[in-house]
């Protein structure tokens, strides 16, 4: 086959989720039935690489759109790179967009090259209201764009089965359209590895109890809960807030505000480190963590769990989106329940018993080392025997198998 992968983030341009996922997915698609598909990669950023049959290309934008609203320029900039992916895109048989910002590429080369369109379903946007902060009206546009092309698409990857079920309830996909097909981590790459000169770098001290958080200082990764929770953790411990790319300045501020405030006031040391580290010093974190602790009031997969857990590290984490799908309570950490106040957002109806809960759950298992040393344990063998990168290549190519023997979706 020849299949085209298109997405905003590709290393060394990764912020998320959706950037980890496409970096493995496409080395071992390029591996997978020895070399025998041709894979190209189109991105936003100025990459330009090419390994055997793995063929990555950066897009640039040919022009610049001036916006009323700055907000808006994000939007403009990448649907000037969409209009570049669709020139580039190189005689497909499928085309696979990941997020939102590749997704217009993807609806206009499936009619331009007869390719069999498939998305990737990291995030929805009616359940990330809080983008309007960040994009102002541009949101609505971005919603547009992704119903558009979930209205176009041949097939969907849910990377969860609360991903299925929201992808049929909110855009109307067909279920024989639509394929649970979990992310992945490596396992040689994520294991652990102590390196406490590197922790004393950071500011760390690897002699101390660790809490550990990784991610984006965005309200869909819950930072906030977590940070307002650390009043309620007992004594003896230090939280590492491992929190950079801050999605707007307002949030940046207001994290910023909240854990000045929480120095003073929790019984816990705080160490707060605001920006996206290597990969190597993100493993060491999770390798001398006793707990890893993930708040998302959104959570489509949540694939920090399963880096923490390779890392033999036992897992805090909320009870939403595709988490209890990873996290198995009791045996490889614990899940906290959100009691969400309703509509698109699973924000907690009660933000200080939710901070609550998590600091409980925290002090829980930080009271048993025994039982944090089993968990683990049991959470790397899970890793190893449900999520492995080559596997969910397998599956993937399977399913586009099946689709270009399955009749072509009209287009909508």
């Amino acid at each position: 086959m020849r299949i085209s992968q298109l997405t905003n983030e590709y290393p060394p341009h990764v912020y998320g989720g959706a950037g980890v996922h496409i970096e493995y997915l496409a080395r071992e698609l390029a591996r997978a039935d020895g070399g025998a598909h041709d894979v190209q990669v189109l991105c936003f950023g100025q990459q330009d690489q090419a390994e055997g049959n793995l063929r990555v290309q950066g897009v640039e934008p040919a022009v610049q759109l001036p916006a009323r609203d700055p907000r808006h320029a994000r939007l403009l900039d990448a649907l000037v790179r969409d209009l570049a992916m669709v020139g580039a895109v190189d005689a497909p048989d499928i085309v696979h967009c990941h997020t939102w910002y590749s997704h217009l590429a993807g609806a206009l080369a499936r009619p331009l090259t007869g390719a069999r369109l498939v998305l990737t379903t990291h995030s929805l946007e009616p359940h990330r209201p809080w983008k309007v902060e960040q994009l102002g009206r541009a949101y609505d546009v971005t919603t547009w764009i992704e119903r558009t092309a979930y209205q176009n698409a041949d097939g969907v990857v849910a990377v969860s089965a609360a991903m299925k079920e929201d992808v049929q309830n909110l855009y109307g996909v067909a279920p024989e359209r639509v394929r649970v097909i979990h992310n992945g981590i490596d396992p040689d790459e994520y294991q652990p590895r102590l390196d406490p000169d590197g922790l004393r770098a950071l500011g760390v001290d690897p002699d101390v109890p660790m809490v550990l958080f990784v991610g984006r200082i965005t309200r869909q990764k819950g930072i906030l809960h977590l940070v307002r929770a650390l009043r309620h953790l007992r004594p003896g411990m230090q939280v590492v807030l491992c929190a950079g790319a801050p999605d707007t300045k307002e949030i940046g501020d207001e994290m910023a505000a909240l854990v000045d405030e929480v120095k003073r006031d929790a019984p816990v040391q705080v160490v707060w480190i605001p920006e996206m580290l290597p990969k190597a010093q993100v493993i060491s974190l999770y390798s001398h963590a006793d707990v890893f602790v993930c708040p998302s009031v959104y959570e489509p997969f949540g694939i920090i769990n399963l880096e923490a857990m390779a890392c033999e590290t036992p897992v805090v984490a909320s009870a939403v989106g595709g988490i209890p799908e990873i996290v198995v309570p009791g045996e490889t950490g614990v899940l906290v329940p959100i009691e969400a106040e309703g509509g698109g957002s699973v924000e907690p109806r009660d933000p200080e018993a939710f901070s609550r809960a998590l600091a409980d759950a925290v002090n829980a298992l930080m009271d048993d080392p025994e039982r944090r040393a089993a968990m683990g344990k049991a959470a790397r063998a899970r890793v190893l025997a449900h999520f492995s990168w080559q596997a969910i290549a397998a599956q993937t190519l399977d399913f586009y198998r099946d689709l270009l023997e399955m009749p072509g979706q009209p287009d909508a």
